[in-house]
């Protein structure tokens, strides 16, 4: 199997975190090609900011698609996932709704606990989209942002342990997602001193992209597939991909 993890941010030290928490649930059977963005933004942390990375997951997946089995976009606000399911025919997996489905199956309730102030809006929106906001506690997240995303793991260790001891004893939170990229590998170092269950969005979203890749999901009788169509200015793989060409 195979399995291609895009992160949509710029940071390549980012990327080979991400990648070694993926390989460490995938196994040695499952080839994992970790692509970083090449233009963009250093780190994603606002709505803005993901809407224009949506694109570039689009024409990183366009460029890489028969390469894999399965996708999955390791940016936690998860740019692109719905227009690259329309777009794809296999399966996407978005790093935000995986870790979202995988909370739903492990207790009543969930949370997220963050770093930054900045996202928590986003990361909310992220679960109205699964439609599991009736389970959702809220979002966790210290009062001021970092200066900087590159050790927030490290830096902020203590205060998120913290904040995950409010989102289940204060908030009523089953289990905690540490949501954002930067934070990929921290649960299973911080789960003896939380209380609830930690779930880690990387692992979450490995985990599930085999799963959906094994099940060898049929694609092409979808319906109301996009019309092929010309475009300007886009990376050639995708302006032939939306042309028709790939499909």
């Amino acid at each position: 199997m195979r399995l291609l993890l895009i992160n949509p941010n710029m940071t390549q030290t980012m990327t080979d975190s991400l990648a070694q928490v993926a390989r460490s649930v995938a196994g040695p059977e499952v080839a994992i090609t970790a692509l970083t963005a090449s233009k963009g933004f250093p780190y994603i942390a606002s709505r803005a900011e993901a809407q224009i990375a949506g694109g570039i997951v689009l024409e990183m997946i366009a460029a890489h698609q028969q390469e894999a089995d399965a996708v999955i976009i390791a940016a936690f606000g998860d740019p692109g996932l719905i227009a690259a399911r329309e777009l794809f025919d296999l399966p996407v997996i978005g790093m935000a709704e995986a870790a979202v489905m995988s909370a739903a199956m492990l207790g009543e309730r969930f949370a997220i606990v963050t770093f930054s102030p900045h996202m928590a809006r986003w990361y909310a929106d992220s679960v109205r989209l699964t439609g599991l906001n009736s389970r959702f506690t809220g979002v966790r997240c210290p009062d001021t942002p970092p200066n900087s995303v590159a050790n927030v793991a490290t830096e902020l260790r203590n205060e998120l342990i913290a904040l995950a001891a409010k989102a289940t004893d204060t908030d009523g939170a089953d289990v905690v997602i540490l949501g954002g990229a930067p934070l990929a590998g921290l649960a299973p170092q911080i789960a003896d001193s939380t209380s609830g269950i930690l779930v880690d969005p990387i692992a979450a979203a490995t985990a599930q992209a085999i799963a959906l890749a094994s099940l060898k999901p049929c694609f092409r009788n979808r319906n109301a597939p996009p019309a092929a169509k010309t475009s300007t200015g886009l990376e050639p793989e995708l302006t032939a991909h939306i042309a028709g060409e790939n499909r």
